[in-house]
Parts: C-alpha cells; structure tokens; sequence
C-alpha cells in the first residue's frame, strides 16, 4: 500500500463492498446487525464479498452485543470457520466485568489466529484505564491496530485523548495504528492528520441514507479526497 491514510469502510454485503471499493476505500470491516453495533457475519456473505472485491477485509469477531465476550467457545468456532474459509484480518475486543482487557477470551480467540493481523476495536473507550489495556496487549502476536474514537460518546468528546495518544507512538504500548472512528467526521480530519493519525474508519458516513440504505461510492470518494488532499 501506499503512504496514504488508511481508509477502512463498514460493509455488510456485496452491495455494501464494491460501492466502498469504488469509492476509494482501503479496506473493509465486515459485520451484520448494526443494531448491535456489528456482530460476526455469515461465513456465505464474506466468501461472496471475498469473490467480489480485491481489498483487504477485516472480520469482526463478536457475537452479542455489549463489550463481554460471551460464549468463547462459539467465537472460537466462528473463528476456525472463517480461517478456513480464507479470512485472513480480524477484528475483535472484550472487556471484563471490571473494565479491564478480558484477557483470557482475547488470548484463546488470538491464538486462533495464528498470528494473523487484527484490530483491538472501540472496547477501549469503555476501558477503566486505556494505557493499562493497552500495555496488557501489548505482546499479543498480530495486533497491528486499535480502533477509538478516545471516547464512549464519539470524537467530539475524544479528539484530546486520541491527539495524546497519537504523540505516545514510541512508547510501550503504543505501537499499533490508531484508527479513528466512531462520530468521525470530515472537518475533524486536519488536527488529526497533523497530530500523525494516518487511518481513519467510516460506517454511517458512509450511507447517505442512513443504516437502512447502501453504502454510496460518492460518499466514499468524498473521504478520500478529503485525506488525499
């Protein structure tokens, strides 16, 4: 890939894929059920949208809603299932009933992995104490990226913590990618692109209709013009 910012797209099928692809993004999340703020999907929907684009895919590994991992035995299920599908990128983060890193579920569910790339998604901005999660995964083979918005109500309320977090990038810790999302929106783009933030994550900005409607290529082509420019 090119030095450009990273631009990472929800999708939640075919549709959803090739619009996103069109539109300039880099990579793709995969989930279903939106209402549940994105679960695990079919293994049918990423193998149709593995055949229908060429960009990365990231695969979220969560099956209830809420920031507990639920049954891990299912999780590790889907997880083998989607290996032996081909998913190669996922996305997962589980947090205990104390706000700290679930570190038994996210170590089993990892090991599955086999070292395999994978974002830490937006449970840390529900953690009790962000630098403690993330000096807790730190040694985790494949963690390459942390998914936060630096606050439970979006980038608005965040924006100071992800612009400090984004300056601790040589420290122990704090060496995956942030990517920003949750709230994104284009006019936060010039203090985080100045603050070194280079990846950048898009749901709803994504469909001018709302999550009842298509992700739009324009839309799309919007935000990477924006970090393009």
């Amino acid at each position: 890939m090119s030095n450009r910012a990273l631009l990472e797209v929800i999708a939640l099928d075919v549709e959803d894929a090739v619009a996103a692809q069109a539109g300039g993004a880099d990579r793709l999340e995969l989930v279903t059920d939106m209402a549940a703020d994105g679960l695990t999907p079919p293994i049918a929907v990423f193998e149709e949208i593995r055949a229908a684009v060429d960009i990365p895919l990231r695969v979220m590994l969560r099956v209830a809603d809420g920031f507990t991992a639920g049954d891990i035995g299912v999780l590790v299920d889907r997880a083998r299932a989607l290996r032996a599908a081909g998913a190669e990128e996922f996305v997962l983060g589980f947090l205990d009933e104390h706000g700290h890193a679930d570190l038994v579920a996210v170590e089993r569910l990892v090991a599955e992995l086999d070292g395999r790339p994978w974002t830490f998604h937006r449970a840390i901005d529900r953690a009790a104490d962000r630098d403690v999660l993330r000096k807790h995964l730190a040694d985790l083979p494949g963690l390459d990226t942390y998914l936060t918005a630096g606050s439970p109500d979006g980038v608005d309320d965040g924006m100071e913590t992800l612009l400090a977090e984004a300056s601790r990038s040589e420290l122990p810790g704090y060496e995956p990618q942030i990517m920003v999302g949750g709230g994104l929106r284009l006019e936060h783009l010039p203090r985080l692109c100045a603050a070194g933030v280079e990846a950048f994550h898009i749901g709803g900005a994504a469909r001018p209709g709302g999550w009842s409607g298509p992700v739009d290529a324009e839309a799309v082509r919007e935000w990477r013009t924006a970090l393009d420019g």
